[in-house]
């Protein structure tokens, strides 16, 4: 492991998604002990995406921003919300020179899946249709998220692929859970990992799924075909359960017609970009706003 990450690991708790609503009250307290964003440089503003249900936004508008990224937050389909992403969407947003669309979506088990599938659909909708309003080019949107949110990134691309909705340019998947049948080696044999386990996924994924069947609309690994999906850049840390179907999923984009930048980092475990003084945190952060960057470009 990395030594600058592994100097911490006796302060990294356990996630633990016994308790749903005990596990997001120490997800918030954790976020909130963390330094935020410097966010002086551009606009923020919380919005309401019309929708049954409404779906909270946060927008995260920098000077000069010419293109969007709808972003979605991690907490295994169960914790998270604007103000735990507000870390990480105000630093994306400086990064990339990008607008962040940050997405408050349902949580898990109170709202099984599609429910938090069709909020951030939602939130894609309004971002293409309020582009001339947010300043950018409708051409130049992009999906991304961490973790569960890079599964739901997934899943909105090929719901966009499916209803032929709006474009997408990119895709951001950064250390995405996409498979429940966790089969790959890195699920079957990290079970003592560092902040997520085997164990903790595998109850995210019983939270998420609910009492329906597993499908490709909810776990993208399941999709037969990856064809016409936007490029990509996927990122996977070494001591992940979610390592091998995150590069899994990454050559099948490629083998589908996809240009993908795949990235493992090595030394690192699945959340461990949150120890932000670690040289090997500011390298990802970085490359992510780097990855977007590019891809909204002209």
């Amino acid at each position: 492991m990395d030594p600058e990450l592994e100097a911490f690991l006796p302060l990294v708790p356990r996630l633990d998604l016994t308790d749903p609503v005990a596990a997001r009250g120490t997800y918030a307290a954790a976020a909130a002990a963390r330094p935020g964003p410097d966010t002086s440089a551009m606009t923020v503003e919380d919005r309401t995406v019309p929708a049954d249900p409404d779906v909270a936004v946060r927008v995260y508008r920098p000077r000069g921003a010419h293109g969007a990224v709808v972003w979605l937050h991690g907490g295994g389909f169960v914790m998270g919300d604007l103000d735990t992403e507000h870390l990480w969407a105000g630093r994306l947003a400086e990064g990339s020179g990008a607008v962040v669309v940050s997405v408050g979506y349902r949580l898990a088990p109170e709202c099984p899946y599609p429910a938090a599938l069709d909020d951030a659909y939602a939130a894609l909708t309004w971002t293409a249709r309020h582009a001339a309003e947010l300043g950018i080019d409708p051409d130049r949107i992009a999906v991304g998220g961490h973790s569960a949110g890079g599964g739901l990134a997934a899943q909105v691309a090929l719901r966009a692929r499916e209803e032929q909705g709006p474009r997408i340019r990119f895709q951001v998947l950064n250390e995405p859970q996409l498979d429940d049948r966790q089969d790959t080696w890195s699920a079957r044999n990290f079970t003592d990992t560092p902040w997520i386990d085997r164990a903790s996924v595998t109850a995210s994924w019983r939270y998420y799924l609910g009492s329906g069947a597993a499908t490709a609309g909810a776990a993208p690994a399941r999709a037969a075909d990856l064809s016409g999906l936007p490029d990509a850049y996927v990122a996977t840390a070494e001591f992940d359960p979610n390592r091998d179907e995150a590069v899994a999923y990454a050559l099948r984009l490629l083998q589908a017609g996809a240009s993908v930048e795949l990235h493992q980092w090595p030394g690192t475990f699945h959340g461990s970009q949150a120890i932000l003084s670690a040289d090997v945190s500011q390298r990802q952060l970085a490359a992510v706003g780097a990855a977007l960057r590019r891809a909204l470009a002209d």
